[in-house]
């Protein structure tokens, strides 16, 4: 089973290499669900970890997952800046207004990689179980190489029949990667439905104490924070070894 650990700095990405990770999707701003890093970050994590494969995530704004036209040229951009930087694949995403996928950005955004690896991100856990076992093929014929899906549940876990069933759609023609509220024990489950691939953040949240006394702008700022946690990622990449 190859684990994919989502980090936002270089200790992640170190924590992720020696952990047995296969890859990493780097990110900024996991509290916010994570948004595009910065290409200063991709360049240190890359110097750091030059033998790791790093996909980048390519979401420029929180909130829901329909751009407008500056949007998408804006993440066009981002994706050759990403290139230039040294991603080896980048981590896409797009919906129509009703909740459909916006094929026509995947297109744009799938052309603009120029033969990165794509992996279209849980925005399809917005679809219907049809209506995402459907996309499948669809995305996998513009060339999206593995989907990252909850299978539409808060846990993966808990979504595994629409997870399988799109492993089974995809016949070979791209990866579906469970994600989203994995824990460790959840492993076999994923093997069992024919899954080889599984992504989790591994984090834990730092809580700094806020300083006294207290401001009216302190109080409005929220001090906490996420970081990589290696003994959840030690964790998981031996569990992955062992479904291997």
């Amino acid at each position: 089973m190859q684990l994919e650990i989502a980090v936002q700095d270089v200790p992640g990405a170190r924590f992720a290499a020696a952990g047995g990770a296969a890859r990493i999707e780097l990110c900024c701003a996991l509290q916010l669900g994570g948004l595009t890093p910065s290409q200063g970050l991709l360049k240190s994590v890359r110097r750091a970890e030059p033998a790791l494969p790093v996909h980048t995530l390519i979401r420029p704004r929180p909130g829901d997952y329909v751009y407008d036209k500056a949007t998408v040229e804006l993440m066009v951009a981002e994706i050759q800046e990403m290139h230039d930087a040294g991603a080896t694949g980048v981590v896409i995403g797009a919906l129509t207004a009703d909740d459909a996928i916006d094929f026509a950005t995947v297109e744009t955004l799938v052309a603009a990689a120029a033969g990165m690896h794509i992996t279209f991100h849980r925005a399809i856990d917005h679809l219907s179980l049809d209506d995402a076992v459907t996309a499948v093929p669809l995305l996998a014929s513009l060339g999206v190489q593995r989907i990252l899906s909850s299978g539409g549940a808060a846990r993966a876990s808990d979504g595994l029949s629409q997870l399988k069933a799109m492993h089974q759609v995809a016949a070979g023609r791209l990866t579906v990667m469970a994600g989203g509220g994995v824990d460790v024990g959840d492993f076999s489950l994923f093997r069992d439905a024919g899954l080889s691939d599984v992504h989790l953040s591994a984090k834990r949240t730092v809580n700094v104490a806020p300083p006294s006394p207290m401001t009216g702008a302190t109080l409005m700022e929220d001090p906490s924070y996420f970081v990589t946690d290696p003994d959840l990622v030690n964790q998981a990449g031996r569990a992955a070894l062992a479904f291997s």
